[in-house]
C-alpha cells in the first residue's frame, strides 16, 4: 500500500516537473500566435488523467492553472493574460476540469472498447475542448463589456471572434491531444499494469 502511494507521488511530481518546464521554457508549452497562444500543456494534463485517474489529472491541471494565474501577474504569456488570467476562475478552473473530463471519459470508455488507445481519443478531445470552451466562455461572460478595450473589437463582434478562436486554436489543440496523448499514455499504462 505504501509503495503504491509513493509511486503515485513520484508520478505526480514527474508530471508537475513537466508542467513547470512547459510553462517556463519558451515554445515548449505555448506557441505564440498573435494575441493568443496555441497551448500544448493540456496534453500533459490529459496524459496524467489517463495514467493516474481523474482526481490526479485534476491536481496536475490545477498546478498548471495556478502557474497560469501567478504568471498573469509576473510573466504573462500573452498581452491578454494580464487581464483575463488574473481571474482564478478563468485561469484555474478550466485546467482542473481537463483532468476531470478526460479521466472520467477514459474510465467510462476503456472497458467498452477493445484497445485503450481508442478510448483515449474521445477522452483527449473532450478534455482539450473543455479547457477551450471554459476559458473562452468565461472570457465572454466576464469580459464582454470590456471587449473594445481588450480586443479592440465591437461588443457584438466578441462572440464571433471567440468562435473563430475555437476554430483556429481549440480544434488544432484537440486534434493534437487526440494524436499525442494516446501515443504517450498507452505505453506508460501498459508498463504500469505489468508492474502492478
Amino acid at each position: 500500500m505504501r509503495s503504491k502511494k509513493t509511486k503515485r507521488l513520484v508520478i505526480l511530481a514527474f508530471f508537475t516537473a513537466i508542467i513547470l518546464v512547459q510553462n517556463f521554457v519558451p515554445l515548449v508549452g505555448y506557441i505564440p500566435l498573435g494575441p493568443l497562444d496555441l497551448t500544448l500543456i493540456h496534453i500533459t494534463v490529459i496524459v496524467a488523467a489517463f495514467i493516474l485517474g481523474p482526481l490526479d489529472g485534476a491536481i496536475v491541471g490545477g498546478i498548471w492553472g495556478l502557474i497560469t494565474f501567478i504568471r498573469a501577474f509576473v510573466w504573462p504569456t500573452s498581452p491578454l493574460a494580464t487581464i483575463v488570467f488574473v481571474n482564478p476562475l478563468v485561469a484555474i478552473l478550466p485546467r482542473v476540469m481537463i483532468g476531470v473530463v478526460a479521466g472520467e471519459v477514459f474510465k467510462l470508455l476503456k472497458n467498452k472498447v477493445r484497445h485503450q488507445a481508442i478510448a483515449m481519443i474521445p477522452a483527449a478531445i473532450l478534455g482539450s475542448l473543455t479547457n477551450t470552451i471554459l476559458v473562452l466562455g468565461q472570457i465572454y461572460l466576464f469580459y464582454q463589456s470590456k471587449s473594445q478595450i481588450l480586443y479592440q473589437i465591437d461588443t457584438k463582434a466578441l462572440l464571433p471572434y471567440l468562435l473563430t478562436v475555437i476554430g483556429t486554436n481549440g480544434v488544432p489543440e484537440a486534434i493534437a491531444a487526440a494524436i499525442i496523448a494516446p501515443m504517450i499514455s498507452e505505453p506508460l499504462l501498459l508498463r504500469f499494469q505489468r508492474k502492478s
